[in-house]
């Protein structure tokens, strides 16, 4: 037998019997380079001792190999098959060395740093680095072999295996150790790999200097190079000086009375004062590759600046300010600043109806007879007498209202009062009271009547939702109604409608009959374009509740009347299903199940 051919049945034998042992035994406990573990603040590695000289095993001696001795997996671990070449020309190494370092093939990186690659593109590039060494392994295994007619292994040097992940951020080395009498690996080695592939931007000076003297640099994954990532500039953003959502809060006193003086919902600013903040968008910070080349950022975005009527930006566009004095006011997706009119005294004859196209602010009263009109909120801070009120926003009145059977008030937001007496009163969200008596009241959400006294009596009280109260009725058994569910403020509109189309009908027949004449055709006229007008809105109304009916199903869990005492006279109607109380009812929870009202 040549010598040929016993170097390669011996090089059989190894592979077969230590190889696979040593090799699986060795990734169980495999540990970072000194350099890193340094890094990281740990302790380096204590090697394991093995034995001077490999010693072959029978199968039957692997095979009953303890469970305890499989190799634990790591998810940043190139994971190879039992029979590859690195394996094999890590074999070799140990029998002409007697060296026993580990392999360590894990793409250790720092989870805390921008350039850090993630679990899914650690697994991405994990694939591409099995091409990389299965193919650089293969290749080497086959130059290590004695060619054909030659009896002795070749001398070869170390070998560097440089590999980029796909974005080029990452630099890694591999080093084959070298063969014969080939040259070992060192820093000179190391710069001619980098510069070969262009790697020349983060690298690690200190790992390149430290590795040709690291006991364990072959067979050894190092990361050798970081680019830095670019950095997305920050978005620019809007600083409110004004809240966007009012909260309507009430602060109660010892004595259980709520100080709607407090209430005042108008928030007053100055012509030139700032409503918000406007920051500026940062620009981004390009990075660059271990290839030296640059990576475009992307700048922050500007804000949305929620520029609205009476209100500019300032000269550098870093604050948006008020144009006029008035009442800011946020309207879905801008600040607008809507004027606020002040009445000192009362409504009378000295100031006559106001019609406003803002706030409305009456220190005094509203006396009987006149109109108060305005497309934002209105506060009175006295007593509001038989007259009309309508608020487009919310209306506030300090003390109360003393309608005489006259009085309509509405608001298209919240209705805030001390008492409402003898009065009309519509609101489109929640209504809050400490008494109401004899009142017809509609409101699309829930009547609170639960500061002060704390009483509802008599009149009818329409809520879509709830009636929440304290006391409802009176020990007179005075008829008190409680109608819960539906379109109330719809419904008050329809007969508001309803009335004023029976006036003007009637006034339209009168003209009708009387001889024609200019005044006549011009009377006429305007009757005719008012009677089409509230026809409209007639119908409006009506598609409006087809429109609930047909989606009202989720909302019948919310009707209810809560009480804490109940009188005789009460009458509860949900969802046209009525019952009247015919005894003195506490702790009363009344809502329908079925077709029945309970009281619990």
């Amino acid at each position: 037998m040549t010598k040929k051919d016993s170097f390669i049945a011996r090089l059989g034998t190894t592979l077969k019997n230590t190889s696979l042992k040593l090799f699986k035994n060795t990734r169980s406990n495999q540990t970072q380079p000194e350099s890193i573990k340094e890094e990281q603040g740990e302790a380096p590695p204590v090697f394991g001792q093995m034995p001077d000289e490999l010693t072959t095993e029978t199968d039957e001696q692997m095979e009953s190999e303890p469970s305890f001795m499989q190799p634990e997996i790591y998810l940043d671990e190139l994971q190879l098959p039992d029979d590859n070449a690195l394996t094999q020309l890590w074999t070799l190494w140990v029998e002409q060395t007697g060296r026993h370092n580990r392999p360590f093939l894990r793409m250790l990186n720092h989870p805390d740093k921008p350039e850090a690659l993630t679990p899914d593109q650690i697994q991405k590039e994990l694939s591409r680095l099995k091409l990389t060494v299965v193919s650089t392994a293969n290749k080497r295994l086959k130059n290590t072999l004695p060619k054909k007619d030659e009896e002795e292994i070749p001398n070869l040097d170390a070998q560097i295996v440089t590999f980029l992940t796909a974005g080029q951020m990452s630099a890694w080395l591999l080093i084959y150790p070298p063969v014969g009498q080939g040259k070992e690996v060192d820093e000179e080695m190391l710069k001619q790999a980098l510069k070969e592939k262009g790697i020349c931007y983060g690298l690690d000076e200190e790992l390149l200097t430290a590795i040709p003297k690291d006991e364990g640099r072959y067979f050894h994954l190092y990361l050798i190079a970081q680019g830095v990532p670019p950095v997305r500039g920050q978005d620019g953003y809007v600083v409110d000086l004004f809240p966007r959502t009012i909260t309507h809060e009430f602060t109660v006193d010892e004595f259980d009375r709520v100080d709607y003086m407090s209430l005042n919902f108008i928030r007053n600013v100055s012509k030139g004062e700032p409503i918000c903040r406007i920051f500026a968008p940062t620009n981004g910070v390009p990075g660059r590759t271990v290839l030296d080349r640059e990576l475009t950022a992307v700048d922050g975005k500007k804000a949305t600046v929620p520029v609205g009527r009476n209100t500019e930006l300032s000269e550098d566009g870093s604050e948006l300010l008020a144009s006029m004095t008035g009442h800011v006011e946020f309207s879905g997706r801008s600040f607008q600043v809507k004027p606020v009119l002040e009445i000192p005294g009362n409504v009378d004859y000295s100031t006559g109806n106001i019609n406003f196209l803002g706030d409305v602010h009456i220190h005094g009263d509203v006396c009987s007879g006149f109109t108060v009109r305005a497309v934002g909120s209105i506060t009175v801070d006295g007593v509001v007498e038989s007259c009309t009120i309508e608020a487009g926003g919310d209306l506030i009145m300090v003390k109360g209202a003393l309608g005489n059977n006259q009085a309509v008030i509405r608001s298209h937001r919240g209705i805030y009062t001390k008492y409402l007496e003898n009065a009309s009163v519509c609101a489109h969200e929640n209504l809050q009271a400490d008494c109401i008596m004899n009142c017809d009241v509609y409101s699309d959400a829930t009547v609170q009547v639960r500061t002060g006294q704390g009483i509802i009596i008599g009149g009818n009280i329409h809520a879509a939702q709830e009636v929440n109260a304290t006391t409802v009725g009176a020990k007179s058994e005075i008829l008190t109604n409680i109608i819960l569910g539906g379109l109330p403020c719809d419904n008050f509109e329809k007969e508001m409608l309803e009335q004023e189309l029976a006036k003007l009908q009637a006034d339209y027949d009168k003209f009708e009959k009387q001889p024609n004449s200019p005044t006549k055709l011009s009377m006429m006229s305007k009757l005719r374009m008012k009677i089409a007008v509230n026809k409209s809105k007639l119908t409006q109304i009506n598609e409006t509740w087809e429109k609930f009916q047909a989606e009202s199903a989720s909302e019948q869990d919310k009707r209810r009347l809560i009480c804490s005492v109940a009188h005789p006279g009460t009458q509860v109607t949900i969802g046209g299903v009525s019952k009247r109380l015919t005894h003195e009812t506490h702790m009363c929870h009344a809502r329908l199940i079925g077709n029945e009202i309970c009281l619990m």
